[in-house]
Formats: structure tokens, C-alpha cells, sequence
């Protein structure tokens, strides 16, 4: 019996030990993680807005629990983004960054979150698959080709062009319903 509570005590302390380490570290790091997340985020806001001269990651519209980032330039509105999910990837949710200008075309788009497969399904992260969504304002045409749209699937990764174009369409048309045709058109 001596020897199975030397074994337990010796486990107990070195995973308290290894707790105390993760903790620390963690403290740490947190505030390093948080500054790079904002700048990949800023980074993923300048490719897919129109110029902006404001910080649209600080003037957000909060519509329906959805935020909507607002760009603008010499004071006046020229584009939105919006983070927007899809359930439907191979790997599971894929989160997308849409950009819309004011008329309601997509200006750019952007994968912020993915964990579809290497070397095929992670091919919808590629600028030559991203830009079929630039200048394209009717969200009933973003979708897949088999599914009737007219965004080109690649071979044998369906799903994960398939999830993107979801996304980008629901963001679309979620910035498209609530502020360039909607009551809130020509929010500042």
C-alpha cells in the first residue's frame, strides 16, 4: 500500500507543479496573444474594405447579437464587415470576414477561422478563391456551381467552397437587409 501512495503523491505533485507552469505561462502570454489576434484581424479589415482612415475595428454596430464593423474615410461611411460562421465545412465551422461597400457589393472576403484538410480543403484560404466573391451583391448567386450558384468549387473539396460561400452569402445579406436597404441606411 506504501508504494501505490508514493505513486499518487508523486502524480498529484508533479501535475500541480505542471498546472502552476501552465498558469504562469498563460498570464504571461495572454496580452502578447490578444495584440497579434488584433493585428491579423486589422490585417484581414485592410483586404477586405475599401480605405478607410478610422479604426473599424473600434466603431462597431451591434445588430441582432451580430457586430458590424464600420469603415470610414474623411468622415463619411465606405464599407462594412462582418464575421460570419458556417457549420457545414469538412472540419467543422469556417468563419469568414466580408467586407461590403456601400452599394452593397462585396469588396473583399477574407477565412479568419478553418480547419479544413491541408493541401485541398484549405485551398478556400487562396486569394484566387476569394476573389470569385469580389463585386458580387446578389447573394443568391453565392453559392457552389453543383448547388445552382456561381462560385467554382475545386475538385473533391465540395463541402469547404460549399460552407465559405454559406457564410459569405448570410453575411451579405444580413449587412445587405439591415444597412444598405434598410431602415439604418446611411448609418454614420
Amino acid at each position: 500500500m506504501n508504494k501505490y501512495i508514493k505513486i499518487i503523491l508523486s502524480i498529484t505533485i508533479i501535475s500541480g507543479i505542471c498546472g502552476v507552469i501552465l498558469a504562469f505561462t498563460y498570464n504571461k502570454t495572454k496580452e502578447k496573444i490578444a495584440y497579434e489576434d488584433r493585428l491579423d484581424f486589422l490585417n484581414s479589415l485592410k483586404i477586405i474594405l475599401p480605405q478607410y482612415d478610422n479604426s473599424p475595428d473600434e466603431e462597431i454596430i451591434n445588430i441582432d447579437n451580430h457586430k458590424i464593423y464600420v469603415a470610414s474615410k474623411d468622415g463619411k461611411v465606405v464599407g462594412y464587415a462582418i464575421a460570419w460562421t458556417s457549420n457545414k465545412g469538412y472540419g467543422g465551422i469556417i468563419e469568414v470576414l466580408v467586407g461590403v461597400d456601400i452599394y452593397g457589393k462585396i469588396y473583399g472576403v477574407s477565412v479568419l477561422k478553418h480547419k479544413e484538410t491541408p493541401g485541398l480543403g484549405d485551398k478556400i484560404i487562396k486569394q484566387d478563391f476569394l476573389k470569385l466573391f469580389t463585386s458580387l451583391s446578389d447573394y443568391s448567386k453565392i453559392s457552389v456551381k453543383k448547388d445552382g450558384g456561381i462560385i467554382d468549387e475545386f475538385s473533391g473539396a465540395t463541402m469547404s467552397p460549399r460552407a465559405v460561400s454559406d457564410a459569405v452569402r448570410n453575411g451579405l445579406k444580413f449587412i445587405q437587409d439591415n444597412l444598405i436597404s434598410g431602415e439604418n441606411n446611411g448609418i454614420k
